[in-house]
């Protein structure tokens, strides 16, 4: 007897519960359910159909989900098993069998484009629903742990490489990727598997240069925080070579020159060099097993390799003694010197250098920030420390751009091309030379997940003043192919908020019993405390606006009922607040406008702060401030709540369009705002809801609610056994992705102009 199912996921589901306890009833479907595939069980990709009418499509369908598998590190399940579940049949096929397919990469779902394909017959037809032998075999099968080896190529290699790091703590490159070649003999995991020999083949390549694009992906987690190290994609080595071009164009005629990268990884920037180009690199790199990638590619094309050949002595811990651009051993390199010291050769400086900032957020996450920062105690950050003060020396692409002009660069016509994030010039004013061209890049393209900006540049070794660049902006599409963009225009920036807008005075009321918050708006737990807390009635939260950059926005900006544990803001009052507010509403830019473009570029400050306090002492931007109030009340990084502090006291939120206990600050001030029809209807979006927050369960008519704390403690959700998620109040939902769509375009018409106007952005 059939059955009958109107879906897949129903006769799924009856599967699992029938077979699931006889195979393991520890396992849950939850369990199971992965990379979207049917299930996962031990040794076993299953892929459910209601009925099975073409094999070869099912097949192919689960030997993609399969590709997928091998290339994010994952083991490869020796069986797949093809489930009709109308006439409960299941068609076994061995993995191994089909494993050159495996290997091959699949763009798009692995449902579409599945027709064409082949198959071989199956090695069985279970009829599991109407004979028990094949019922027995199908749990035998399901209870089994063999697994297909893979073969270790370009596309699988980072998969793997990340999986060896996360399951062995503390393992290194070396142990990885390890090879015979060299003075050092570390045998790496990829040629002689041990803690993955149940999943994949050794690789046999003598060499890793097949890998040499992917070698900064390579790094164990530690050393890819040390280094910084990214992969420069090729469309846009060829528009950097144009500006290395333009270089070589103002070298002075009788003389000689040279290219030097002193971070040249495997050779990207070069590799699409002429020879005659080549023949004037001097090149190093500090990661051992780049250095013999970027030997055996370019070692007999360059001038210049840096140490020239590898020594009993040269692995230095995955690192090449001599090859360290940031010590003082290498500035003095024999080499380098003598080509410092001819007046007859121009230095042309060409480079990615490694970007690690030991304050970033990933530092922070690893717990690893200082561990993980080995060059701040390098030669160059100290000698850098005695002439720049502040958070420049924090930015390890910085120590390469300052000790450029500073060591290497000596002539008018030597020149500096240099990748780089745009704030060493716009805020931190690193270099005052001459600009003569550059690009704007992707840097999402260069191994990252970040779209941001990054700049390439070409500088003169002339000092010149400039407030503005003009840069041409790229991106890469799908394809591979380089884009144009509209051109940018990037300015200076001169001062910051905690310079001119923060509010630090101190009133003889102010007491300290009160409390700290968090992040999430509620009192810390175990979390060190940097501010002293503080209580006054004329304090109404605590605004934090840090930092001149949008990384980590939703850590650098805050506003909150009490002072946050870990400082960098100040105390929101009542008698200044309504000026106080731009700053938070600037801190949400980058949230709001996500192009590659706007990261990285536009910037906080407080270059406008003379016209700003002019303007809100004559009256001139009354309205304006108010729309920046209404904003602000329906922001939802505004974490402000009212709650019942562990001092005792309460908190009312005073920044809240919720005036069910009377009046709140916000709505008697916004009682003077103009309305036009958009600020009507976010007032109208916002009664609606509320209206719906006053009827759900935990709602608390004491309190005075603010949207976050309506979705952090009102907007209640479960999950389903198909782990999505399920609201309780889908009208309450509905309405606050409503208000979230109005808030963004209003605050994109209404408030960004005014603040860029004003320079809070620049």
């Amino acid at each position: 007897m059939h059955n009958h199912f109107s879906n897949e996921v129903d006769g799924q589901l009856k599967f699992y519960q029938d077979y699931l306890p006889l195979v393991d009833n520890t396992l849950k479907i939850d369990d199971i359910l992965t990379d979207y595939t049917d299930g996962i069980v031990n040794g076993n990709l299953i892929e459910f159909k209601v009925v099975i009418n073409d094999i070869n499509t099912v097949l192919f369908q689960a030997i993609k989900y399969l590709s997928a598998r091998r290339i994010k590190g994952k083991e490869i399940p020796k069986n797949i098993l093809l489930v009709s579940l109308t006439n409960e049949k299941i068609y076994v096929f061995d993995s191994q069998d089909y494993l050159t397919h495996i290997e091959k990469v699949y763009f798009g779902g692995a449902s579409v484009k599945t027709s064409g394909f082949s198959s071989g017959n199956p090695l069985a037809v279970l009829e599991y629903g109407q004979n028990q032998l094949d019922e027995d075999r199908l749990i035998k099968l399901l209870r089994s742990k063999q697994y297909t080896k893979i073969n270790i190529d370009e596309n699988c290699i980072v998969g793997w490489a990340e999986r060896f790091y996360r399951e062995n703590k503390g393992a290194k490159k070396s142990d990885f990727i390890g090879d015979h070649t060299g003075k050092v003999k570390i045998i790496g995991e990829i040629r002689k598997p041990e803690k993955l020999k149940e999943f994949i083949n050794p690789y046999i390549g003598e060499t890793n240069a097949q890998f040499h694009y992917l070698m900064d992906k390579l790094n164990d987690t530690l050393q890819k925080k040390n280094l910084g190290a990214f992969y420069t994609p090729e469309p846009y080595v060829q528009k950097s070579l144009e500006l290395v071009r333009q270089a070589i164009k103002r070298v002075p005629e009788g003389n000689d020159y040279i290219i030097l990268d002193r971070c040249a990884g495997t050779g990207n920037l070069e590799k699409l060099m002429s020879d005659e180009e080549l023949s004037h690199c001097v090149l190093s790199t500090v990661e051992y097993y780049e250095y013999k990638v970027l030997l055996e590619l370019l070692g007999d094309k360059v001038r210049n390799i840096i140490p020239p050949t590898e020594k009993e002595d040269t692995f230095n811990m995955g690192l090449v003694r001599g090859a360290d651009a940031l010590s003082e051993e290498y500035i003095n390199n024999e080499i380098i010197q003598n080509y410092i010291n001819d007046p007859k050769l121009t230095i042309i400086l060409y480079e990615n250098p490694p970007y690690a900032e030991t304050t970033s957020i990933e530092h922070q996450k690893a717990g690893s920030g200082k561990s993980s920062s080995a060059w701040k105690k390098s030669f160059l950050v100290n000698e850098m420390k005695k002439e720049v003060r502040g958070p420049a020396t924090n930015d390890l692409g910085n120590i390469f751009i300052w000790s450029a002009f500073k060591y290497y660069l000596r002539q008018p016509t030597d020149s500096y091309i240099v990748y780089s994030p745009v704030k060493y010039w716009k805020a931190q004013h690193l270099v005052n030379q001459k600009f003569l061209g550059g690009f704007a890049f992707n840097r999402k393209h260069f191994h990252t997940n970040i779209d941001a900006m990054i700049m390439c540049a070409l500088w003169s070794n002339e000092e010149f003043f400039q407030e503005c660049l003009a840069l041409e902006a790229y991106n890469i599409d799908k394809q591979g192919r380089i884009i144009r963009e509209d051109n940018l225009n990037i300015e200076k920036t001169y001062s910051k908020y905690s310079e001119c807008y923060y509010d630090k005075r101190n009133d003889s009321n102010d007491r300290f019993d009160g409390i700290h918050t968090g992040l999430n708006g509620l009192e810390p737990e175990g979390q060190k405390l940097r501010i002293k807390p503080r209580y006054n009635k004329n304090i109404i939260g605590y605004l934090v606006a840090d930092s001149v950059g949008f990384d980590n926005p939703d850590a650098k900006s805050s506003l909150l009922i009490a002072g946050r544990y870990n400082g960098n803001g100040f105390f929101l009052r009542s008698d200044n607040f309504l000026e106080k507010l731009p700053m938070f509403a600037a801190s949400r830019y980058i949230t709001y406008n996500r192009h590659w473009t706007q990261r990285a570029n536009i910037m906080k400050s407080a270059d406008g702060a003379e016209r700003f306090n002019k303007a809100v002492s004559s009256n001139k931007i009354e309205q304006d401030l108010l729309k920046i109030l209404l904003f602000t009340t329906l922001e939802t990084q505004n974490h402000m709540r009212s709650l019942y502090g562990s001092d005792g006291r309460f908190y009312r939120n005073e920044l809240s369009l919720d005036n069910s206990n009377g009046d709140t600050l916000a709505t008697v001030n916004l009682a003077k705002l103009k309305q036009g029809s958009k600020e009507t209807d976010l007032f109208e979006q916002w009664g609606k809801v509320l209206t719906e927050a006053k009827k759900t369960k935990n709602y608390n008519s004491k309190l005075t609610y603010s949207v976050y704390q309506i979705i952090d403690e009102l907007n209640t959700s479960e999950k389903d056994e198909n782990d999505k998620t399920i609201y309780n109040y889908p009208e309450l939902n509905g309405h606050l992705n409503t208000l979230k769509t109005k808030v963004k375009e209003y605050y994109n018409s209404e408030i960004v102009p005014f603040l860029f106007e004003y320079e809070f952005l620049k």
